[in-house]
């Protein structure tokens, strides 16, 4: 099994020494061939910008690697909401997780019933952001301002793209960053559309 370890500290001043080691060992033990360590410096939790975990996803994406190693959750995403949207591309990509410090294996029932966990409590996470934005809305409205957010720009030849090469909807969502929804409304559009008819070249 190819893996991929993932690695971050939040100074320069910090090693990821101890991160890197701890999960070479462990992909030792299990038999995992490493495929690449992808090591973010100086990159709070709070970043949404990583380099090098881009560079990761994209090889996840790719069927590069059948499984990524993390020392805690901590280091790969930023709140459990993130954390619950990068597993769920990976389940749907067929991609075994691991969390060292946890002991956390997606593979496991133990794994699974975390990662149900994370889904409830990713909800209540969603839902705490949608009250606060709810209350902050009439705050606004109540002083006169105007209260909207910019349309997510949705490609529907991405969408139609990532769907000929075989992800899944939910893959598909979680790639673009927009809803199942949407996903579906794009497929369904395109289905009843119909094969476009090929254009008469001009003689």
């Amino acid at each position: 099994m190819r893996a991929a370890i993932y690695a971050r500290v939040s100074t320069y001043d910090q090693s990821p020494l101890m991160q890197l080691e701890a999960l070479r060992e462990y992909a030792a033990r299990r038999g995992f061939a490493v495929a690449g360590e992808f090591v973010d410096h100086g990159i709070s939790g709070t970043k949404s910008t990583r380099p090098q975990l881009n560079l990761l996803m994209e090889a996840v994406r790719k069927r590069q690697v059948d499984a990524v190693l993390v020392f805690r959750f901590d280091r790969m995403a930023r709140s459990t909401s993130h954390l619950l949207r990068v597993l769920e591309e990976f389940d749907a990509l067929g991609v075994q997780f691991v969390s060292y410090a946890e002991s956390i294996d997606t593979s496991t029932p133990m794994g699974r019933a975390m990662y149900t966990i994370l889904g409830a409590l990713a909800e209540l996470e969603r839902n705490l952001i949608v009250e606060r934005s709810v209350e902050g809305q009439k705050r606004a409205r109540a002083r006169g301002k105007h209260v909207g957010r910019p349309r997510v720009q949705v490609s529907p030849e991405r969408v139609l793209e990532l769907s000929a090469q075989g992800h899944s909807q939910r893959a598909i969502s979680a790639t673009l960053g927009i809803s199942r929804k949407v996903v579906r409304r794009v497929l369904g559009e395109a289905a009843q559309a119909g094969p476009k008819a090929p254009q008469d070249s001009a003689a």
